[in-house]
């Protein structure tokens, strides 16, 4: 399990209409990054920008991971090439189940950094529309391939091909794929969620007022 891809924001026009610039388009570096806690605007990626600052970034949202091997997968959907980095994530990893992570458990990165999964990566119009597909904000959900968000746990350096460890894993194992199947499409299901440790707390307090509102 390693960084496969290093990838930080290129500043684009929105495609959006009347969308602010969009910091999506990431794209690889190789020197050694900081991770740190985020700054306004910006992620926990030392130089990656965030356009809508309502909906994306916040601790919670520090950083984003997707596998290498899901990109493939959606390669061979889509029939094009999807380079790392293009679906906005800042870490793409290679040889691990990033959508099996749980929510809560912490991983290691290279020598310092500590990162700590907390939700799956809700597509948004923006999304839709660099992919430029039918449907796609639906089509990525119900194939339930998110990639994970992360918070930084302990800042440091990180780099192309640093290893990544699974250094904690919590009691109640709720993965990114199930929590995210709950959040989208099984309501019903909502406690279950409540049992995962290190969910966001606005998400924990939208679970908490619709079960009590129900």
């Amino acid at each position: 399990m390693k960084v496969l891809s290093v990838n930080v924001a290129v500043p684009r026009p929105n495609p959006l209409p009347g969308g602010r610039m969009t910091g999506i388009d990431k794209q690889p570096v190789t020197h050694p990054i900081s991770v740190r806690t985020p700054q306004p605007a910006h992620s926990g990626v030392a130089g990656d920008m965030i356009g809508d600052i309502d909906n994306h970034g916040g601790a919670d949202q520090a950083v984003y991971a997707y596998a290498r091997e899901d990109l493939d997968w959606w390669e061979s959907s889509l029939g094009r090439p999807l380079p790392s980095g293009f679906f906005g994530e800042n870490l793409t990893t290679v040889g691990m189940d990033v959508n099996g992570a749980s929510i809560g458990e912490i991983w290691k990165v290279g020598d310092t950094v500590a990162l700590q999964v907390t939700f799956g990566r809700i597509p948004c119009a923006t999304f839709q529309a660099r992919m430029e597909e039918p449907r796609w904000t639906r089509r990525f959900a119900e194939a339930n391939r998110t990639g994970a968000y992360l918070r930084v746990v302990t800042p440091g350096s990180l780099q192309v091909g640093d290893p990544i460890e699974v250094v904690h894993r919590p009691s109640s194992e709720v993965s990114i794929a199930e929590a995210f199947h709950i959040w989208m499409f099984d309501h019903d299901s909502f406690p279950r969620l409540l049992s995962a440790e290190g969910l966001p707390a606005g998400m924990r307090a939208k679970v908490l007022s619709r079960l009590s509102s129900s």
